[in-house]
């Protein structure tokens, strides 16, 4: 839980996020509602499922972040230091460190056929606008704004921890999109 560079903790949050964005467009985007709303072999989530849930993580927390992130005055600070219940959340969901399955909150929770390509779109909006929010960061204290979680809304994270866990939890969803594709064998 140690302070962590702000510019090289941003950069590299970007990168995942700019993947997420280009996987979806090389792999799922353009694909017809049957094979992206078909359910996983093992019976799990389909991969419209799987993106419709992040972009219901999406609804809850990029506006508030746009909101606290305009609000914050521009200032010049290196360093970023992650609270214990942060870093305990973002390891959750990290697929590399998490490796136990949640259910899914109710309001988060899939319906079982999607408009395939509009949840598509809407997840690749949602990750330019985290982008954006993430470039914004570099000149913000993300020590300073907090955010209300969205399954408890009295708890808050700091700003740079949310952006931790919602990336680490998109990966965490986006591979198991992926995994969707090797069971349909046209990777």
């Amino acid at each position: 839980m140690g302070t962590v560079q702000k510019k090289e903790l941003l950069e590299r949050l970007e990168d995942q996020v700019e993947s997420h964005i280009k996987d979806t467009i090389v792999l799922f985007q353009n694909r017809d509602d049957a094979f992206l709303n078909a359910p996983a072999a093992n019976g799990g989530w389909s991969i419209a499922q799987c993106l419709d849930h992040l972009n219901s993580y999406g609804d809850h927390y990029l506006p508030r972040m746009r909101e606290k992130l305009d609000a914050a005055p521009d200032v010049v600070k290196p360093g970023f230091t992650s609270t214990w219940f942060g870093a305990y959340f973002t390891s959750m969901m990290d697929p590399t460190t998490g490796k136990k399955k949640f259910k899914a909150f109710k309001g988060h929770i899939p319906k079982p056929q999607l408009d395939a390509a509009a949840v598509i779109a809407e997840f690749i909006r949602q990750q330019e606008d985290l982008l954006q929010l993430l470039r914004i960061a570099h000149r913000k204290d993300l020590d300073q704004s907090k955010v209300p979680i969205s399954v408890m809304p009295l708890l808050r994270l700091k700003i740079g921890d949310v952006f931790q866990f919602l990336i680490a939890h998109n990966e965490r969803h986006m591979q198991q999109a992926k995994r969707n594709l090797t069971t349909q064998s046209i990777y």
